[in-house]
């Protein structure tokens, strides 16, 4: 295509955003395979002042532009069609594509859109738009802290295994990590980064991940930052003290790393957000309001919503600075690491089954993919533990194991609905006593140490209100919970 070509088709571009009166908030690119990609220009939105603009609805515009002007384009496209090389095409077919897995932290199925649970919820167009484009897990289940999941997901295996049970158990230097299982896989095919909160190495800030196989990594060791304006940062051992919100700077990261990379690469994103503190994010990047700083007493919801809203900005801003052919290729994984805090946690959950508890407000939380491989749409009601990302992801990255460990890859699940899993475990160290969950389709079982064990009927009870321990069990019940415990004891050894 001609200089001149290009140069039209920019013009036409700025006169019909300066047309639309968006000031620079949306830009038009034509990357150099000739697509028309519209990008939301998230340092102008940062910047104006006052902000009018809510990011949904700029998305929602910028939704518009990009289903218009393609067809608006095409006749332009066309005639220039003949100076496209063939070898232009795109990326092929048997391209291993790029992964993305975003981890928030501390948000469970009330405090995000698309689930029934909650009513309260944040404005968050691009998290909408994985689950509108992509399969939504609905029964998936992490551990009730975030350590244990984190664990899990990067050696696949239940946190009896390795040690790590609960919030700040350190992750022992013999495991195998995920990142390094896959490039003993596929002979160093991918690029591997993990960004953000580690939280697998206790109370040191002085840890390196990348010791353990990992190409590189920059974030925040410890479990949580006490301010999201000052807080350690740490990189190959080294830390310092950065003053950017740190959902800011973990996206800038993330940018930088992904811009850095001329092979496949595995990029494991785990912001803090919405993590306690409640600390008002940048202008801009919320639909909150002018919140004052926070103090207690005040009511935090908007608080927490503001720092999921904040998120989702940062996540779409990373995605913008990802090239059109690029995140054609790569595949999103979007989880929460457990269910909500109980300050914030919303009906049907109790406050006392949220968080820190193997109840479903605990441990059942958010779960979608995305993006590349993926043509199943919708809602999966399989059965899927955190262990499972291991063996997915692996899969994903071309390692010819679908099983290992306590891993069960969820790849055939992305393209048909098949069976999964027949049972589901969790678990939660409570000082010197573990307590352990199961399910199957219909039957939870909670096992405690003081042999106060809990059984409920998901189907009949989803939010655990009739303990069926309680009083006589029927005879469907009584053999289920047998089947549950003989199951618990093949896990546990």
């Amino acid at each position: 295509m001609t200089d001149g070509v290009f140069e039209n088709l920019l013009e036409l571009g700025y006169s019909i955003y300066r047309d639309l009166n968006f000031h620079g908030l949306l830009m038009l690119q034509i990357d150099s395979k000739q697509k028309v990609n519209i990008r939301l220009n998230h340092s102008l939105i940062q910047e104006s002042k006052p902000y009018h603009h809510s990011p949904n609805i700029l998305f929602m515009c910028k939704k518009t532009l990009q289903s218009i002007l393609p067809l608006f384009f095409a006749i332009i496209l066309f005639s220039c069609e003949e100076s496209v090389s063939p070898n232009d095409s795109g990326s092929s077919s048997d391209e291993r594509p790029n992964i993305l897995l975003i981890i928030s932290d501390d948000m469970g199925k009330d405090a995000t859109a698309g689930f029934s649970e909650g009513t309260l919820k944040p404005a968050t167009p691009h998290l909408n738009e994985f689950k509108t484009n992509g399969l939504t897990f609905n029964n998936f289940w992490v551990n009730p802290t975030c350590s244990p999941t984190r664990s899990s997901i990067i050696t696949g295996k239940y946190g009896y295994r390795t040690g790590v049970k609960n919030a700040g158990d350190v992750l022992s230097s013999s495991e195998t990590i995920l990142q390094k299982y896959i490039n003993e896989q596929t002979d160093n095919a991918y690029a591997t980064a993990i960004v953000g909160k580690w939280h697998l190495s206790g109370a040191s800030s002085t840890f390196n991940p990348e010791t353990f196989g990992l190409d590189y990594y920059k974030g925040l060791i410890t479990g949580t930052a006490a301010d999201y304006y000052s807080w350690t940062m740490t990189e190959d051992g080294s830390t310092q003290t950065e003053t950017e919100y740190i959902t800011t700077k973990f996206t800038d990261l993330a940018i930088d790393w992904v811009k850095e990379q001329d092979k496949p690469w595995f990029l494991w994103l785990a912001y803090t957000a919405p993590h306690t503190p409640f600390h008002v994010p940048p202008t801009g990047t919320h639909s909150q309001g002018n919140l004052p700083t926070y103090v207690a007493g005040l009511n935090e919801e908007p608080y927490y919503m503001a720092a999921i809203e904040s998120m989702d900005f940062q996540i779409g801003r990373l995605l913008d600075n990802i090239p059109q052919d690029e995140l054609d290729n790569t595949i999103i994984i979007y989880l929460g690491d457990n269910g909500t805090p109980r300050q914030v946690a919303q009906a049907p959950y109790d406050r006392n089954k949220v968080k820190g508890s193997l109840y479903q407000g605990g441990i059942n939380t958010p779960l979608i993919i995305s993006g590349k491989g993926v043509s199943r749409l919708g809602t999966d009601q399989n059965l899927v533990n955190g262990t499972d990302l291991f063996a997915t992801i692996s899969s994903l990255a071309g390692a010819s194991t679908s099983e290992i460990h306590d891993s069960k890859s969820i790849v055939p699940l992305l393209s048909s609905n098949t069976t999964h899993r027949d049972f589901q475990y969790s678990e939660i160290s409570e000082t010197t006593s573990d307590i352990w969950t199961i399910r199957n389709d219909q039957y939870k079982l909670i096992v405690m140490p003081n042999g106060t064990d809990e059984m409920y009927d998901l189907v009949a009870d989803p939010y655990e209100n009739v303990n069926l321990l309680t009083s006589t069990l029927s005879t469907e019940a009584t053999t289920a919970k047998q089947s549950l415990e003989a199951e618990l004891a093949v896990i546990r050894n």
